[in-house]
């Protein structure tokens, strides 16, 4: 094995491990957080526990596959709009799970990604093939940034860094319960963690940690030190959810006993093949779509696709599927759609 080979299979595995879950059973519900022996756990998912043959039989099913980079059309954004408006009520699809959220005159940020890779490596790891819809240096000043999970591709440390630079005052930032802790290493200077169940209000916005079936690592050492959650954006009667990552759960159930509906969800359709591997954190679009009838959710966008090749579907399948799904289940078409990087909608 030469030498070049050597690194790249390092690399392989490095990622893997990154990649592979140890997650306990959980049976507690609608409970703050399960946490055992400071390992977090999900509500509702059953032991199933990934090994490092499980990644390989992965990697080797992978040699048969080859996923096409897709660098998906962007559309072009009044700048001065986003940058001034603190009247309407917008969201702009920045890429992957990264939104502009403008609500009640607060700007919010969801797990915001603005670099080349998701990865702790800047040499290798998963490349963007579809540019930010909206540049770090195109955002408006921020008030608020949801940080879901720590993943590579939803927690980005250059990007947190270029926010904090930026921006004139540091912005509130919302994290899971002890994931605060590298976001202060990092300077942040106002973050809170936060447990399932729990909220905050921050200028007349309430902000709710909810559970979702997902995991955390960012390391060989911390598999799910750290929690991992969707937030609810609440103005009196108005509700947004936003997802991060997750696997399909009784969960969303549990979300919408409380919450009665939302007026806009955004959740994931990508990254799911294949399900053998995936199906624990990662919904299809099928299930997503399930995700969106268990919340009663009067409008859905999707996420989590064409930004980054992280699994096996093509890059142009999620897309495709939820069209030809949402009017298969006769959903109405603009109920729960994926809009364009860079589109921004009223909300």
């Amino acid at each position: 094995m030469n030498r070049r080979n050597f690194i790249k299979k390092i690399i392989i595995t490095l990622f893997g491990l990154f990649t592979i879950s140890n997650q306990l059973n959980s049976k507690q519900t609608n409970q703050k957080s399960n946490k055992k022996d400071d390992i977090f756990e999900n509500n509702y998912l059953h032991y199933n526990k990934k090994t490092s043959k499980d990644f390989w039989k992965w990697r080797k099913e992978r040699k048969d596959i080859n996923i096409e980079p897709v660098s998906f059309p962007i559309a072009k954004n009044d700048l001065n709009f986003l940058q001034t408006n603190r009247t309407e009520n917008t969201l702009t699809f920045i890429g992957h799970a990264s939104f502009l959220i403008q609500i009640n005159g607060l700007n919010i940020l969801t797990d915001p990604h603005f670099t080349k890779r998701a990865s702790p490596l800047s040499f290798a790891g998963p490349s963007r093939t579809t540019p930010p819809g909206l540049q770090l240096e195109d955002l408006p000043e921020i008030d608020v940034i949801l940080i879901s999970h720590n993943h590579y591709d939803h927690l980005d440390k250059l990007s947190i860094k270029g926010i904090l630079k930026s921006q004139k005052n540091q912005p509130m930032i919302f994290t899971p319960l002890k994931l605060n802790k590298l976001l202060e290493k990092w300077g942040a200077k106002n973050v809170l963690g936060m447990n399932w169940w729990e909220d905050k209000i921050f200028k007349n916005i309430k902000f709710h940690s909810v559970p979702v079936q997902h995991w955390s690592k960012r390391s060989f050492t911390d598999t799910n030190k750290t929690l991992w959650c969707g937030w609810v954006i609440e103005k009196e009667d108005f509700r947004v959810f936003f997802c991060g990552d997750t696997g399909y759960s009784k969960d969303f159930a549990d979300i919408q006993n409380k919450f009665k509906s939302m007026d806009l969800s955004l959740l994931p359709i990508g990254a799911y093949e294949p399900r053998w591997f995936m199906k624990d954190h990662h919904c299809n679009v099928d299930e997503a779509i399930q995700i969106h009838k268990d919340l009663k959710s009067k409008r859905s966008i999707g996420m989590h696709w064409g930004t980054f090749i992280l699994t096996d579907e093509p890059m142009k399948e999620p897309l495709e599927k939820l069209k030809k799904l949402t009017r298969e289940k006769n959903i109405p078409t603009e109920e729960f759609v994926a809009i364009p990087h860079g589109t921004t909608i009223k909300i």
